[in-house]
C-alpha cells in the first residue's frame, strides 16, 4: 500500500472512532437489571468495533513513516488498546463470565470470526528487541558460567573399553540392516520372474491385446479429466487452495520485502526527527527565551497588583506541586478570585455555626445516613448495570483531537517525503520552553512577592498553602523490606539461574496455540445450556489478559490491574504452552515457582520469604515477567498426600499472596497458575490468589478439525482428498491436543514424509497410534466444570441463570392464566 492508502485508512479510522466517542457517554447511565441482554448487546458491539480500530491502528502504527504521525498514532493505538481491556472488563461483569457468545452480534453487524481476534501489536517485539537483546545476553553469559559445573554431572564421561563395545555393536547392526536389504531385493526379482514365466503362458492375440490397450488408456483418460473438473470446481467454490501456491508465496514474500523496507525508512526518519528537535528547542530557548520570561514577570506583577486592588491583599503565590504560576494564567480574572474568596469566607462562617450545634446529635445523624446511603448503594449495585469510569477515553478523545485539528486536512504533497513538519514542532518545543522558564519564574517571582508584602502590607511571607489531606483510612501500602539490599542484580540472577528458577522459555507463538470459535453459543444461551468456552476463546482471553497488559507499559497503566490468572483444565490441552506464549510475544522473562521445582531448595521459612523476596525483586528489575506455578493445586492442598509431604507445597502460599498484594499498577509481573486438579485445593485461598480463573477444555468438533490439518501441514504432510479429516476430527472426541500432537508425530516419520508423493496420506494410519492413548472421559470433564461453578464468577452466573429461567416461568404463568 502507499503512503496515501494509509492516509484514506487512517481518515476512515476516526470516523468509526468519533461514532464510538458519541456513544461512550450514554453506557456511563445506570441501566436496570430487567435490560441486561440489551446492555450485554451494547458493551458487546462496542467491544468488536474497538478491536477493529486495534487492528487498523496497529497496521498503520507499523507501515506509516512520518515520525510525528506515528507518536499520535502510538497513543491512539495504546489507547484503544486500554480501552478493549475495560470494555472486556465490563462484558465479564455484565455476563457474569470470562467466554462470551458473540455470534449473533458478529451476524447482525456483519463481520466474520476473524473479527474476533485479538491483535498483538507489532511494536511489542519491534522495538523491546534491544532491551531483549541485552538480556539474553547477560543470561546467556551468566549460564555460561555455571555451565560447566552442570556439564560434567550431565555427561559422564566413558572408559574407552566401553566406548570401543558401542561402536562395534552400531557398527554391526548398521551391516545387519544392509544385509537384510540385499536380501530383500533379491527375493523380489525373484517373485518377478515367477510372476513373467505364468503371464507368458496365457498369451492374446493381436486384437484382443489392442482393444485390451483401449479400453485401459481410454478409462485413465476419462478418470483423469473427471478429476481435474472436479478440482476445478472445489476451487473455484473455495473448497481447496489453488494450486499456484508457489506464485502466492512469491507475492507474500515481496509484501513482506515492503513491509521492511517501511520499516528502515521509519528509522532514517525518526533519526532525523530527533536531531531536528533538539536543534529546534535550542534555538527557541536562545532566540524566544528571554522574551518569553520577561513577558511573564510582567503578567505576575499585574496580576499582583489587580488582585491587591480588588482584594487588599497580596494572594498566595501556587505551589509547584500544583502548577505554580500556570494556575495564574488559567483563564481567571481577578473578578473571579474575589469570588471564590468571598465563597470561602461564607463557608467557613456556616462551619463554624454548624459546629456550635450539638456534636451528638450530628454524629446520630450522620450514621443514620451513611447507613441509608450504603442500603440504597447495595440495592442500586444490585439491579442496576453501569460501565466503570475510563482512563482511556481522555487519551482516545486528545488523540482524536490532536488528528482533527492538524492532521484531517492535511494534504501528502505538501511532505513528499514523508519528513517532519517543522511548524508543529516549532509550537510542541515552544510550549517546553514556556515550562522551563516557567519554573524559573516562578522562583524569582515568589521572593518578589515576600518583599512585596514587606515593602506594602508589613506582614512576613506567608508559607504557601498545600492541599490537606483527609483524614481516614490509609490507603497507601507498606513498603516491603529489601532483606537483599546489600547484594548486586547480578548475584541475584546467578542465584535463581543456578536453582533453575529463573529459566530461558522457548519461542512458541500464541498463534499456534490453534482452535476455532464457537458458532452456537448464542443459541445454547437461548436453550439455558451454558456453553463451554472453546479453544478460540481461550487464546482470546491470554491474549487480553496476559500479551496485551505485559507488552506495554502505557497500556498496562490504563487497564484494570490483574495480578494473577489461573489456568484450569485435563492434562495435554497446552497450558503451559499458554504460558510460554505469553513470554514470547511479550519479550517476558519466566520464574518457575512451581513446588516440584522447589523442592529441596531454601528450607525453612526464612529461606521461603527469601525466595519469594529474591524472584518478585528480579522480576520487577526484569520487567516484563511471568511467574509461573505448575500443579498450582498444591500450595492449597486441603490435605497434603503422603507422597508430597516432603515437599511440603504449602509452605510459599503466606508469603506468595503477601509479595502479590504489593504489585503496583506499574509492576508488568504477572502471576500465571497451571492445574488439572482444582477440586483437591481449597477453594478459598485458590480463589483469593488468583484474580482470573480460565477454564481450558477439551477441544470440540470444529476445533479438533482445525487442529488435525493444522499439526499435519506443519509436520511436512499433505492434506489431499484422501485424507478425511473430517472422520478424523469424529473420531478423536476427547483426545486433548496434545493427544493429537503424539499420534501426528508417531504416523509421520522420516520415512513416511518421503514416499507421500507415492501413497497419499490416508485417516486410518493415525487411528492405531490415537488408539494407544488416553482420553479425556466426560465423568472428568463434568467434574472440572462443577468445580468452575463453584468459584465466585460461576456462583454467580449460576444464580443469574436460576433467576432468568424463574423470570421465564412466571411469564408462562401469567400467559397460561390470560388464556
Amino acid at each position: 500500500m502507499s503512503e496515501g492508502a494509509y492516509q484514506r485508512l487512517w481518515d476512515s479510522s476516526h470516523l468509526i472512532l468519533q461514532e464510538l466517542l458519541d456513544q461512550e457517554q450514554p453506557l456511563l447511565q445506570p441501566v436496570p437489571e430487567q435490560e441486561r441482554q440489551s446492555f450485554q448487546y451494547r458493551l458487546s458491539s462496542l467491544y468488536l468495533y474497538y478491536l477493529g480500530l486495534l487492528r487498523r491502528f496497529d497496521t498503520l502504527y507499523d507501515q506509516m513513516v512520518q515520525p510525528q504521525k506515528r507518536r499520535l498514532l502510538r497513543r491512539l493505538l495504546d489507547g484503544v488498546a486500554g480501552r478493549v481491556l475495560e470494555l472486556k472488563d465490563d462484558l465479564v461483569r455484565a455476563d457474569l463470565c470470562e467466554t462470551h457468545c458473540l455470534d449473533q452480534v458478529l451476524q447482525d453487524l456483519k463481520l466474520t470470526p476473524a473479527d474476533l481476534e485479538v491483535p498483538i501489536p507489532k511494536y511489542f517485539m519491534l522495538e523491546q528487541s534491544s532491551a531483549l537483546r541485552d538480556q539474553e545476553h547477560m543470561l546467556a553469559e551468566i549460564l555460561s558460567r555455571l555451565e560447566p559445573v552442570y556439564s560434567r554431572r550431565r555427561f559422564p564421561v566413558l572408559h574407552w573399553t566401553e566406548a570401543i563395545i558401542l561402536l562395534q555393536s552400531a557398527e554391526r547392526a548398521r551391516q545387519g540392516r544392509l544385509r537384510a536389504t540385499f536380501m530383500r531385493e533379491i527375493r523380489k526379482e525373484e517373485e518377478r520372474d515367477r510372476k513373467i514365466q505364468e503371464e507368458g503362458q496365457n498369451q492374446f492375440n493381436q486384437d484382443e491385446a489392442a482393444v485390451t490397450v483401449q479400453k485401459v488408456w481410454k478409462g485413465y483418460l476419462q478418470r483423469k479429466r473427471t478429476r481435474q473438473d472436479r478440482r476445478t470446481e472445489m476451487e473455484f467454490i473455495g473448497m481447496l487452495p489453488s494450486p499456484n501456491q508457489v506464485e502466492h508465496l512469491g507475492i507474500m514474500y515481496q509484501a513482506g520485502l515492503g513491509e521492511e523496507v517501511r520499516r528502515l525508512r521509519q528509522l532514517e526518519k525518526e533519526e532525523e526527527f530527533q536531531l531536528a528537535m533538539v536543534k529546534t528547542y535550542d534555538s527557541l530557548r536562545e532566540t524566544e527565551g528571554p522574551y518569553i520570561k520577561e513577558k511573564m514577570k510582567e503578567q505576575i506583577r499585574q496580576w499582583f497588583i489587580e488582585c491587591h486592588a480588588l482584594t487588599g491583599r497580596f494572594p498566595d503565590y501556587p505551589d509547584e506541586s500544583s502548577g505554580g504560576s500556570y494556575l495564574i494564567f488559567a483563564d481567571k480574572t481577578p473578578e473571579q478570585v474575589k469570588m471564590e474568596l468571598e465563597v470561602q469566607v461564607q463557608e467557613s462562617k456556616k462551619k463554624d455555626q454548624e459546629k456550635s450545634k450539638g456534636k451528638e446529635k450530628g454524629k446520630k445523624e450522620k450514621k443514620k445516613k451513611k447507613g441509608k446511603e450504603a442500603k440504597a448503594r447495595k440495592g442500586e449495585a444490585d439491579t442496576t448495570l453501569k460501565v466503570s469510569p475510563s482512563k482511556s477515553v481522555p487519551v482516545i478523545n486528545a488523540g482524536h483531537e490532536e488528528y482533527t485539528n492538524l492532521w484531517k486536512n492535511r494534504y501528502e504533497s505538501l511532505h513528499p517525503n514523508q519528513s517532519f513538519d517543522s511548524e508543529t514542532l516549532q509550537v510542541e518545543k515552544r510550549k517546553e520552553v514556556e515550562q522551563e522558564i516557567r519554573i524559573q519564574v516562578d522562583e524569582l517571582m515568589r521572593q518578589e512577592l515576600k518583599n512585596l508584602r514587606l515593602a506594602v502590607d508589613r506582614e512576613e511571607g506567608r508559607p504557601s498553602k498545600a492541599p490537606k489531606k483527609k483524614a481516614g483510612k490509609k490507603t497507601g501500602k507498606k513498603k516491603e523490606k529489601d532483606l537483599t539490599s546489600d547484594r548486586s542484580m547480578d548475584s541475584l540472577f546467578e542465584e535463581l539461574i543456578g536453582f533453575g528458577v529463573l529459566k530461558k522459555s522457548e519461542t512458541v507463538a500464541l498463534k499456534d496455540f490453534v482452535g476455532d470459535c464457537l458458532y452456537l453459543g448464542s443459541t445454547l444461551n437461548l436453550a439455558n445450556k451454558l456453553p463451554m468456552p472453546s479453544l478460540f476463546d481461550v487464546r482470546q482471553n491470554v491474549a487480553l489478559y496476559g500479551v496485551l497488559r505485559l507488552g506495554s507499559p502505557d497500556i498496562h497503566s490504563m487497564a484494570p490491574l490483574i495480578r494473577s490468572i489461573l489456568l484450569v483444565g485435563p492434562s495435554g490441552v497446552g497450558k503451559r504452552m499458554l504460558v510460554k506464549a505469553v513470554c514470547t510475544e511479550t519479550g517476558a522473562n519466566l520464574f518457575d515457582l512451581s513446588p516440584d521445582n522447589l523442592q529441596g531448595k531454601y528450607p525453612g521459612k526464612t529461606g521461603v520469604q527469601m525466595l519469594v523476596h529474591i524472584v518478585f525483586k528480579a522480576a520487577r528489575y526484569l520487567q516484563p515477567s511471568v511467574i509461573w506455578i505448575g500443579n498450582a493445586e498444591k500450595n492449597f492442598y486441603k490435605r497434603i498426600p503422603k507422597e508430597d509431604k516432603e515437599m511440603d507445597p504449602k509452605r510459599i502460599k503466606k508469603d506468595l499472596t503477601k509479595a502479590l498484594r504489593q504489585l503496583n499498577p506499574g509492576d508488568r509481573v504477572m502471576l500465571i497458575g497451571t492445574t488439572d486438579r482444582p477440586q483437591v485445593a481449597e477453594m478459598k485461598g485458590l480463589c483469593r490468589t488468583y484474580e482470573r480463573v480460565l477454564l481450558v477444555p477439551r477441544p470440540d468438533y470444529a476445533s479438533r478439525y482445525v487442529l488435525w490439518k493444522h499439526m499435519i501441514e506443519a509436520r511436512g504432510g499433505q492434506v489431499t482428498q484422501k485424507l478425511d479429516i473430517s472422520a478424523l476430527a469424529k473420531v478423536s472426541d476427547g483426545y486433548t491436543p496434545g493427544c493429537i500432537l503424539q499420534a501426528v508425530h508417531a504416523a509421520l516419520t522420516e520415512r513416511r514424509l518421503l514416499r507421500l508423493s507415492k501413497r497419499p496420506l490416508v485417516a486410518s494410519e493415525f487411528l492405531g497410534h490415537l488408539a494407544k492413548l488416553e482420553p479425556v472421559h466426560r465423568e472428568e470433564e463434568e467434574s472440572l466444570k462443577d468445580w468452575y461453578f463453584k468459584t465466585p464468577l460461576g456462583k454467580r452466573r449460576m444464580e443469574l441463570s436460576k433467576d432468568q429461567d424463574a423470570a421465564e416461568e412466571a411469564k408462562l404463568a401469567k400467559e397460561k392464566k390470560r388464556k
